[in-house]
């Protein structure tokens, strides 16, 4: 069993264009018109419910009535290959009489009974070219599977203009930090460059200004030479060393002397 007809009339039928720059919050209104007898309920979906807002996203159209939808973009990075993926759905069906719970009446809500429409988006820039023929070609190529969610009354906080600060600072900081590391590094290759240069001038200086090196008998000639200094005494060392002898003999004869003497007297 197909689905029955859209009941309402939507103004735009079948795109939501928005016009950039998308730095601020960009709205787009749909027109909702009930030309039946019946009081009809409708609801919005889109696939990207995170960058709308919608007021109202549902509510009950009278006969003949007509009611205006407000669909806010929230500001954005601008990527032209999203453009293309955001799309909306209009979703309606016969309001049950006297007054309803629209939530209740959406939740046993028959399948059979809703009736819908669907949307895209369009994101006009004041710089952007596009032919009308490209714009369809590519259209072609986007399948239509995205999921669709209910979307919220209430608007997307914006982001705060001190968050954006602290980032920005924290990028410059950053930033100052790197080119503070390149520097130290750079100056720490110029000084490992001027000691590698100054220790190649001193080994040159001193090769330069030095004798040659002696062969390797003269070293040890010099310890042989050394060491026979060390035993062998000087003239100076053996006459200090005589000296003692000499009078010990002296007073060894004094003593005998001294004794013949006294012995001769006594006697």
């Amino acid at each position: 069993m197909s689905k029955p007809q859209q009941i309402l009339q939507l103004e735009p039928p079948s795109e939501l264009h928005f016009k950039g720059p998308f730095t601020d919050v960009t709205t787009s209104n749909l027109t909702l018109y009930n030309p039946s007898e019946w009081r009809v309920c409708f609801k919005i979906k889109t696939t990207t419910p995170k960058r709308y807002c919608v007021r109202p996203n549902s509510g009950i159209i009278e006969p003949k009535q007509h009611m205006t939808v407000s669909v806010m973009l929230q500001p954005f990075d601008y990527d032209p290959h999203e453009k293309l993926k955001h799309k909306f759905m209009v979703q309606t069906m016969i309001a049950p009489e006297g007054d309803c719970n629209l939530e209740t009446v959406w939740k046993y809500a028959n399948s059979e009974n809703l009736m819908d429409s669907k949307l895209r988006c369009v994101f006009d820039l004041p710089s952007e070219e596009i032919s009308q023929n490209n714009l369809d070609s590519n259209i072609g190529h986007v399948e239509d599977n995205s999921p669709l969610i209910k979307l919220s009354s209430d608007p997307l906080p914006k982001p705060s203009p001190k968050a954006t600060n602290t980032d920005q600072l924290l990028k410059k900081v950053q930033d100052e930090h790197k080119m503070l590391k390149d520097e130290l590094v750079q100056l720490q290759q110029e000084n490992s460059k001027l000691k590698e240069e100054g220790l190649r001038q001193r080994l040159a200086h001193n090769t330069v200004g030095s004798s040659p090196v002696p062969r390797k008998v003269d070293f040890y000639q010099a310890d042989n030479i050394k060491s026979a200094s060390n035993i062998v005494p000087s003239t100076g060392s053996l006459e200090l060393q005589q000296q003692p002898s000499v009078m010990l003999m002296a007073l060894i004869i004094g003593a005998c002397l001294l004794g013949f003497f006294m012995g001769k007297f006594i006697l």
